[in-house]
């Protein structure tokens, strides 16, 4: 039998962050992970170069059934107190683009400086070692693992969504919420490539590969970022973004001349150069296969000069709003997280205990509450982990 004060399940940036700060505060720490190595999403982020968090972190930007829960941890533990973190480690950083900062060098570096800090605060960690049941005891808490049973006064969930599953991913963390009796949040695949029917798919597989920058909305929430055609249907960031957003049967609205007024720069090619196909003026707005693809669509013939306001604006429309329903996505084989988890009514939001069960403790991805793509989803493990470890 192995007795600590806080176990910790889980090895990856929230479990980390909590049994740091908890053993900062002198307790007795274990941390246990299946993985081989601890830190693995880290390490495989932004490139391998660790999108670690954002400037621009608010509660908007992350998706919960109560969105504001998020706000106390964000804000006692902010990017700012992470970015000194990651400065004092010597780490060098840069901002790449809306606010997402990356490591210089290596993500590795963030995953040492984290295990550097678990040792320096005393916490053991437990790797390739099996999870088994958790149940309460007189002194808090049994976990059975491969290595035997864990006993400890508190429990810190921390082993993530279902998402990436060749890394190991499982839903272990919703059932052990459910052993407890807390509620869960309906799982689902966020921040991730969305699919298009055979249908709608065989006109597109000539665009397979070509990036446009867009603007992709789902009723009344957009984002303006770069978007992929590919061979099973739509990704970029634009489309991850909004993915977190979109359910079967909703339509995609996209404006793929983002920034420009379409209907406007016609009239002027028009006027300038008349006798230019309409695929050659499309190409100056759009990529030149994206531009052939429209034309084609729009039904329109013959050359700029021979098309009417109304036909100018027949394209212009078609740029601005076209128009797809996907039917589908890649799934967790390819999500960078969990939408939904376990319901936020059922924890503290100061400390992500679980209210009627003291001692056990969910943060990170387990937990209900999705970030935007662009490391707000670190910034909310480093929050979580970080209001855990000051209780646990």
């Amino acid at each position: 039998m192995t007795e600590v004060d806080t176990v910790v399940l889980g090895a990856g940036a929230a479990g980390l962050f909590a049994a740091i700060e908890a053993g900062r505060r002198g307790r007795r720490v274990l941390v246990i992970d299946h993985a081989k190595a601890a830190g693995e999403k880290i390490r495989i982020s932004g490139g391998g170069r660790c999108n670690f968090t954002n400037l621009g972190i608010r509660a908007e930007s992350f998706l919960s059934r109560n969105p504001r829960f998020a706000l106390s941890a964000l804000k006692r533990y902010t990017q700012w107190d992470f970015i000194a973190r990651v400065d004092a480690a010597g780490i060098g950083w840069h901002e790449k683009t809306l606010g997402q900062l990356f490591c210089d060098g290596s993500a590795k570096q963030i995953v040492a400086m984290l295990l550097e800090d678990l040792r320096k605060a005393g916490g053991q960690l437990w790797l390739e070692t099996d999870l088994g049941a958790v149940t309460r005891v007189a002194a808090g808490f049994q976990v059975e693992t491969s290595l035997g049973p864990v006993r400890a006064a508190s429990v810190v969930v921390a082993t993530g969504g279902k998402s990436i599953p060749k890394m190991g991913a499982t839903s272990y963390g919703y059932r052990i919420a459910e052993s407890f009796g807390l509620p869960l949040v309906e799982t689902r695949p966020a921040l991730v490539p969305l699919t298009l029917a055979e249908q709608e798919l065989e006109p597109l597989r000539q665009l397979a590969g070509t990036s446009v920058a867009a603007r992709a909305s789902c009723g009344a929430t957009g984002f303006d970022e770069a978007l992929l055609f590919t061979h099973r249907g739509l990704s970029g960031p634009a489309i991850l973004q909004i993915s977190s957003y979109w359910r079967e049967g909703d339509a995609l609205r996209l404006d793929l001349a983002r920034g420009a007024d379409a209907a406007q720069a016609l009239r002027q090619m028009r006027q300038e150069a008349g006798r230019i196909a309409i695929r050659t003026a499309l190409a100056r707005l759009v990529p030149e296969k994206l531009a052939r693809y429209l034309e084609d669509v729009s039904g329109l013939r013959g050359n700029l000069a021979d098309q009417s306001n109304a036909n100018l604006d027949r394209l212009a429309a078609l740029l601005h709003g076209f128009t797809i329903t996907p039917v589908g996505s890649e799934g967790y084989r390819t999500a960078e997280v969990t939408l939904g988890g376990v319901d936020t009514d059922a924890l503290d939001a100061r400390s992500l205990q679980a209210k009627s069960v003291p001692g056990l403790f969910f943060v990170g991805e387990v937990v209900d509450v999705t970030g935007w793509l662009g490391g707000y989803n670190f910034q909310w493990a480093w929050s979580s982990g970080w209001a855990a470890g000051q209780v646990a």
